[in-house]
């Protein structure tokens, strides 16, 4: 009976070849999670890393569009999908394969079932870090993403603003729920600077950092609120391509770089663990 149960009760599995999954949630929308997750990859494959980036906001998959790629993606012979690569990285998303304005409209099981194929039925390869793109919100996406593959952890992003921040933290107690580790926090569009070198507080620039000193996560980094990311993200040309010296994508690398060491500091610690018991 004992070897029928533990059949059934598969946990999650770690994928071949696939050094660390990163989540990037956020509390709500429009705080811009989806640069953040793809600017981040951009960095991450520029730094040298093997990367893949998984578009699971279902309901606005938006990764298409920033990667400037529409074709969908190939199916093998025994029904594995080929990510698509851009920009040096590997990605797959709803928007691939239901492309245009129709909305991807389902329940749980279905949405349970397309996470389970983005990570399981497709060719990703050697990857150092796959990048999961969540949609706004807690919820189904991360029970399933949770359910299927163990995660290193979940990267936070909010605006400074109180009302954005209440909701990175419901954010972040849903991954401590999930026994998903923050690896930090995010502030995105955190200050406007302008032509003549005076500097908008648009959102409350530094609640974020506050806010992580409160929960004693990392801070990874701030991103200021600048046209030219957006405009680079709606011509497929996410701002980290300009590179790690340039205004717009040094703070990607300088974010890049904090994951990286964070989420060795997580792997060792998970591997203590695992010696210990």
């Amino acid at each position: 009976m004992g070897h029928m149960g533990a059949q059934m009760q598969q946990g999650p599995q770690p994928l071949p070849g696939v050094a660390h999954v990163v989540a990037v949630g956020s509390g709500k929308g429009g705080v811009g999670k989806t640069t953040v997750a793809v600017n981040l990859a951009v960095a991450l494959g520029k730094l040298g890393y093997r990367v893949g980036l998984i578009d699971a906001d279902i309901y606005g998959p938006n990764v298409p569009m920033m990667l400037g790629v529409t074709r969908q993606p190939n199916i093998t012979g025994n029904s594995m999908m080929e990510p698509i690569l851009s920009h040096g990285v590997k990605f797959i998303s709803v928007g691939l394969i239901s492309p245009g304005d129709k909305p991807m409209v389902m329940r749980g099981p279905m949405l349970h079932q397309i996470i389970r194929q983005f990570l399981t039925q497709v060719l990703w390869g050697e990857l150092d870090f796959l990048i999961v793109d969540l949609p706004p919100g807690t919820g189904d996406v991360v029970i399933s993403l949770v359910q299927t593959v163990p995660l290193t952890g979940a990267v936070v992003v909010s605006t400074g603003s109180s009302v954005a921040l209440q909701d990175a933290r419901k954010a972040l107690e849903m991954f401590h729920q999930v026994k998903v580790e923050v690896i930090g926090m995010v502030e995105n569009m955190s200050q406007m600077k302008l032509s003549d070198g005076t500097v908008l507080d648009v959102f409350g620039a530094g609640g974020t950092e506050r806010t992580a000193a409160q929960f004693g996560l990392e801070f990874l980094g701030t991103v200021d609120l600048d046209p030219k990311v957006r405009e680079g993200g709606d011509r497929g040309l996410p701002a980290a391509l300009a590179g790690p010296e340039s205004v717009l994508g040094k703070p990607f690398y300088e974010i890049a770089h904090r994951v990286v060491s964070r989420a060795r500091e997580i792997a060792r610690q998970d591997s203590d663990v695992l010696e210990i018991s």
